[in-house]
């Protein structure tokens, strides 16, 4: 008979919508990739922290998955972008995008967490990505440059 110990955990809720913000991360760290090549050398730097600081959450996120037994999302080789890129106005637009689908995705774990923790990272992993998108929403030329519930749909 087989040890169940080791046998996957089942996707609860949860560690669905955890498998569902790890993809976003992803796609935020390749994307700011695309994000830094539009900006000019001197301009790249906040690019640099988001793309670090989406790699810093996804990699918690792979502990974490891979404490509950897991598998996480694995990463693309290449995302298709939503419009092109070819402006530094393009690249911010990009980046708010970016945060924005991050947004959206940890809303989805707030709602279903079980566990403090997860709740805790939620929360602020969404509040990270409201900070990080609003001087980019500037840079966008967009308006208002902050928004009240990140991650949920605008009317």
């Amino acid at each position: 008979m087989a040890d169940d110990s080791e046998a996957p955990v089942e996707a609860s809720t949860e560690t669905a919508a955890l498998r569902d913000a790890i993809a976003a991360e992803h796609t935020a760290v390749w994307g700011y990739g695309v994000v830094g090549a539009a900006l000019g050398p001197g301009a790249r730097q906040p690019a640099v922290d988001s793309e670090a600081a989406h790699r810093d959450v996804r990699d918690r996120l792979v502990a974490l998955l891979d404490e509950r037994k897991a598998d996480p999302v694995p990463a693309k080789a290449a995302y298709s972008l939503p419009f092109p890129v070819l402006s530094p106005v393009d690249a911010a637009s990009l980046a708010v995008a970016l945060e924005d689908g991050v947004a959206a995705a940890w809303v989805q774990v707030l709602g279903g967490a079980d566990e403090r923790d997860v709740r805790r990272l939620a929360v602020d992993t969404l509040s990270a990505t409201e900070v990080r998108a609003v001087p980019w929403r500037a840079a966008a030329g967009r308006t208002p440059v902050t928004n009240a519930f990140p991650g949920l749909p605008t009317a």
